[in-house]
């Protein structure tokens, strides 16, 4: 008997994450555990330019994907509809074939996440919610909404930080953890159609597997400091790119004159710019801003970077400064300090360490936050695990299903 996992990734991040589980699968069957599992990776084609997410594939060592949909971009309706149609297609033809699949595996909080939730659950196949329990507690984001339809539709959500585990708690979802269940009078009970228990569990974070197996190896693979004529710690690196910043030309006007202006006191900064961002600069910044940054010597704006290039400048940067979740915790991986170009974050511990300050596109607060870390010794405690959440999840999601 094999378990035929269907593993759904569509932007960037969720092809890295996927790189974790798909190493501990392989782990799996080489040790001759049983059952055998089978996984096949579905691309819903999120991120589609190659920068952005093939080269990703030929980084990693990750198996092409077995079926790639080529939703590409969209509004949030028109694209999750898309992939919510082409991944229930994926699984009734399976199921109709005679080796339908036993589970579902998801990432994080893409519109792939939402739609492979929505598809599973109504086909009921069990769907397993790697990144479960984050909660920015900002409804007006898409990722938010997101993550909690998922997490309600999971059969097991791993929760990589007990921060994690404790918003699911509070939400009233059963918690099993190294000691058994955790039971309380607000628990939901909530069985599904395969009379199994929905429930949370803590597993540690499948990045930091990565952070670990990886980091010597981006060392090997990339020339990026070299390229870039970079010195350690002597760097900030800056990534942008939700919407609330790049779309809204007050909020990339303060970010990228903090930018501009560090740049101008003598410390090189680091943007690499998602295609769509770049093309929206001459419209969103004043000119007078747009002619400083393309003409400073220290300011360089780059192509998106591969996994390895942007492992290479986390580990280096003197701080990172970045709206992206990901990147916070790899950030903090690296002991790097990071300030977070956002109102909120789900990973409040890195704040509650002192390793991160939330300054969202205030200019004074980025500024004020960069100079903070700049200056002061910061400590990076161990809160994501200790590198063997995949496997973790694959021995969790096979007992569920055996």
């Amino acid at each position: 008997m094999k378990l035929r996992l269907l593993t759904i990734i569509g932007a960037r991040p969720q092809i890295i994450k996927a790189a974790a589980f798909s190493r501990a699968v392989a782990a799996w069957n080489k040790n001759a555990q049983k059952p055998e599992v089978e996984e096949f990776i579905l691309h819903t084609g999120q991120h589609y330019d190659d920068n952005m997410s093939a080269v990703f594939f030929r980084e990693l060592g990750i198996p092409e994907p077995d079926c790639n949909l080529h939703v590409g971009s969209g509004s949030h309706g028109v694209q999750t509809a898309r992939m919510l149609e082409g991944i229930e297609n994926v699984l009734i033809e399976a199921q109709e074939k005679g080796h339908g699949f036993d589970g579902v595996v998801l990432y994080g909080d893409t519109n792939s996440t939402l739609a492979g939730a929505v598809a599973a659950s109504k086909l009921h196949i069990p769907v397993f919610h790697i990144e479960a329990g984050l909660r920015s507690f900002n409804m007006s984001m898409p990722e938010e909404i997101n993550r909690i339809v998922c997490d309600q539709l999971s059969s097991i959500l791993f929760s990589p930080t007990m921060t994690g585990i404790r918003n699911l708690e509070n939400e009233g979802f059963v918690v099993y953890d190294a000691d058994g269940k955790k039971d309380s009078d607000k628990v939901k009970s909530r069985r599904f159609k395969n009379g199994k228990l929905q429930y949370a569990l803590l597993s540690g974070d499948v990045m930091y597997d990565n952070a670990v197996f990886f980091a010597r190896m981006a060392e090997e693979k990339s020339d990026i400091l070299q390229r870039l004529r970079l010195k350690d710690k002597d760097f900030v690196l800056a990534t942008i790119h939700r919407p609330a910043n790049t779309d809204n030309a007050d909020n990339l006007t303060n970010i990228m004159k903090a930018l501009a202006d560090i740049a101008e006191a003598g410390t090189d900064v680091v943007l690499p710019l998602h295609p769509r961002t770049r093309k929206l600069l001459p419209d969103k910044l004043p000119s007078a801003l747009l002619r400083r940054i393309e003409e400073s010597p220290r300011f360089q704006m780059i192509e998106p970077a591969s996994f390895f290039e942007i492992v290479c400048l986390e580990r280096h940067a003197r701080v990172v400064m970045t709206d992206s979740g990901g990147v916070q915790k790899e950030a903090f991986f690296y002991g790097t300090p990071c300030v977070i170009l956002r109102p909120e974050t789900e990973w409040v511990e890195i704040v509650e360490a002192g390793a991160g300050i939330i300054a969202d596109a205030d200019y004074s607060r980025i500024m004020q936050a960069y100079n903070d870390l700049s200056g002061r010794m910061v400590h990076f405690p161990p809160l994501f695990g200790d590198g063997n959440a995949a496997q973790n999840i694959i021995a969790s999601i096979v007992d569920y299903l055996h």
